[in-house]
């Protein structure tokens, strides 16, 4: 929530990530739908009225918790979505059931990205896309900039995530299943005004940031404070891939 409210606050391109991101998704009425790693649900949230009577949409993830806020998000009586926890590497539906499967900034989190793709090409009908989204090495840069120079002993990340799955190598880890791989950019940047939304952002990472933060939490308010006082630029380099599955994928392991 940290993270997705300083893109909220912050963001120069008016059309928002997860309006976007729909719009890359091509729904139409009729279409059978998951989403693996689905958090909150925002994407669906933000897009209620644009969506047509006519789907079926399976919201999953691995955790509970994300799908009780999915669930509170868009509310029970909503019979277009279903719910369900599960892990993505082996996803409990049969072959052909699906006529678009989304993955938003989840790939680079999977253990085994290759069985996650293996897994999706399965589980898409013929002619079914896969979209999945990404960002680059350039990606919010800045931030990590910032703390290091704050202090050099600050890491955001342990994982360069975008080394697993970014735009600058995911067609190739899609390509063994996927056909007519897509990649489009969404063009946007951050310009930051205010001290406290990059704070929670940055105190949101996976990294070691809270050990070194927390005694000096005054210092570094005041450090981030004179830091935006003047609007700070952060690059966003991030998009999606648009795939099509394989068909004989699964007819040669045969």
């Amino acid at each position: 929530s940290a993270r997705i409210r300083l893109h909220r606050l912050c963001s120069q391109n008016r059309q928002g990530w997860f309006p976007w991101l729909y719009e890359q998704c091509r729904i139409v009425p009729g279409m059978r739908i998951l989403e693996i790693g689905c958090g909150s649900g925002k994407l669906w949230e933000e897009n209620i009225g644009l969506l047509p009577e006519d789907v079926e949409i399976c919201l999953s993830d691995l955790s509970d918790g994300m799908i009780r806020d999915a669930r509170r998000a868009l509310g029970m009586e909503d019979d277009r979505f279903s719910f369900q926890v599960f892990d993505c590497h082996q996803i409990p539906f049969r072959e052909d059931t699906f006529d678009l499967v989304i993955a938003n900034h989840l790939l680079f989190y999977c253990r085994d990205i290759p069985q996650v793709c293996r897994e999706v090409c399965r589980v898409l009908a013929p002619g079914g896309r896969f979209v999945c989204s990404a960002y680059s090495a350039r990606h919010m840069q800045e931030i990590s900039r910032l703390v290091q120079e704050f202090d050099s002993h600050i890491v955001l990340s342990a994982d360069r995530l975008y080394e697993r799955f970014g735009l600058e190598n995911g067609e190739e880890l899609l390509s063994p299943c996927f056909r007519e791989i897509r990649t489009v950019r969404y063009q946007d940047a951050l310009l930051v005004d205010q001290p406290q939304p990059l704070i929670e952002y940055i105190l949101s990472c996976h990294g070691n940031q809270n050990q070194y933060i927390q005694d000096r939490y005054g210092d570094f308010r005041s450090f981030v404070e004179k830091k935006t006082r003047q609007g700070f630029r952060i690059t966003k380099d991030a998009g999606i891939f648009s795939g099509i599955k394989k068909l004989d994928l699964f007819s040669k392991k045969a």
